[in-house]
């Protein structure tokens, strides 16, 4: 009788899964121990390694359902829980109720837009998001906190700016509002001479200010998408009247 082969899981593109997993893990302690800085670094940490494990899996052509699955896990403890906890420690717990909702808004948002991301693998143009990515909602909430942080102001008086950002950032994941992927990027092909001086650039500002920098990257990121689509509509306007006008 053959032997049935058993089942296992691909190694390397589940190790940066873990890595990410633990940094968000990491972050989630930090804020509990008050260290406002060391938890919006775990958090970027976990956004570098969740960008490399479905690249690898992909280079290496270990693509699994299960590293999907997990992948998916992972993002709801790094991007959705952490994030949640650490700007609720650092400037929501002074609002009460009010506070703790509002982390909780943020978390939901990022586990339905999570799963509706799931379903729609395949489903729709990959050139686009629907609805602001888990890993740059998370971004901009943590380094609102890591900016602040920076410049030593509590986070108590900036518990309404907080409040404000965490409602906002979990009300873009769960919209229809569309934002430009990044997926079909050829990392293999080759680019401009000045698309290589521009990511020299982007790494040059980023060691100067890492807070600052990263946190207007990824606040720029979350805002074009409201942009886009709200000159889209005015186009729309536009052309509507003068459709009409032409009729007259």
């Amino acid at each position: 009788m053959e032997k049935q082969r058993r089942r296992g899981i691909y190694i390397l593109p589940n190790l940066f899964t873990t890595a990410a997993l633990f940094a968000g893990f990491y972050a989630i302690v930090q804020a509990m121990n008050g260290e406002f800085e060391l938890a919006p670094i775990a958090i970027f940490v976990a956004m570098v390694l969740d960008s490399l494990d479905g690249r690898v899996a992909r280079w290496t052509h270990t693509e699994s359902d299960f590293g999907a699955q997990y992948d998916s896990l992972a993002d709801m403890v790094s991007f959705g829980l952490a994030p949640a906890l650490i700007v609720y420690e650092w400037a929501l717990s002074p609002l009460g109720k009010l506070g703790w909702l509002a982390a909780f808004v943020y978390a939901a948002a990022a586990a339905l837009r999570l799963a509706r991301f799931n379903v729609q693998v395949g489903k729709i143009d990959s050139s686009f998001f629907r609805g602001l990515p888990s890993p740059s909602a998370a971004a901009v909430v943590v380094g609102l906190v890591w900016v602040a942080h920076s410049f030593g102001v509590p986070g108590k008086e900036m518990s309404i700016v907080a409040l404000i950002f965490t409602v906002c950032a979990g009300a873009a994941m769960v919209s229809n509002i569309r934002y430009y992927s990044f997926k079909k990027f050829d990392m293999k092909g080759r680019v401009p001479f000045m698309a290589v001086l521009a990511v020299v650039l982007v790494f040059v500002l980023v060691s100067l200010d890492p807070p600052q920098v990263l946190f207007m990257i990824f606040l720029g990121y979350g805002l074009s998408g409201p942009l886009i689509a709200g000159v889209g509509q005015l186009r729309r306007v536009q052309q509507g009247k003068q459709a009409r006008r032409g009729r007259l």
